[in-house]
């Protein structure tokens, strides 16, 4: 499995717009639909990956505890030619069998992940009220393999912050994961 490293976009920066496919609800749904009262996380993840299914409870848990306060959602970006795991109907099947708590978007022509600037699975992106990007990393320490157990406390602490009007620390490690597969 490759180990790539998400790009450090600037802090600061405004969230792109989209407009993408749901996989469950089949609906359109923009980054209006998903933004959050308090701030937005943004996955890009994938059916497939090992480094997403490593985490992919945690990011049930952190949906569900931070409902109400915080909007998920998670996109797949991956090329479906060369990797038929990533395709929407599979991916219907994923969020429904694991009980996503958060929108799967489907990103088919790859313009959203280029917009963001995603380099691997998972990669996450925290926006604050105003959608400017506050936090870009990984969730946590835990890998594949690495005997670290996976809490989420990296971005956990980043969401605590916002809730409680405090400033996320600027010191950010990158997430490591499968590089997205582009065309």
């Amino acid at each position: 499995m490759a180990r790539t490293p998400s790009t450090m976009v600037m802090l600061g920066t405004k969230a792109p717009d989209f407009l993408l496919p749901d996989t469950v609800s089949g609906k359109q749904l923009s980054l209006k639909d998903v933004k959050g009262e308090t701030a937005t996380l943004i996955m890009f993840i994938c059916n497939h990956c090992p480094f997403v299914k490593h985490v992919n409870a945690e990011l049930i848990s952190l949906a569900n505890d931070y409902k109400g306060r915080i909007g998920f959602v998670a996109i797949n970006s991956n090329d479906l030619i060369n990797h038929p795991d990533d395709s929407p109907k599979l991916m219907t099947q994923v969020a429904k069998q694991l009980k996503y708590p958060f929108p799967y978007l489907y990103d088919e022509s790859q313009e959203t992940a280029k917009a963001y600037d995603a380099a691997c699975t998972p990669d996450f992106f925290i926006y604050d009220k105003d959608l400017r990007l506050v936090y870009r990393g990984q969730l946590d320490d835990s890998r594949p393999g690495n005997e670290i157990p996976v809490t989420g406390k990296d971005i956990r602490h980043a969401l605590d912050c916002l809730i409680n009007n405090r400033s996320v620390p600027q010191e950010q490690r990158p997430s490591i994961g499968c590089n997205i597969k582009w065309k």
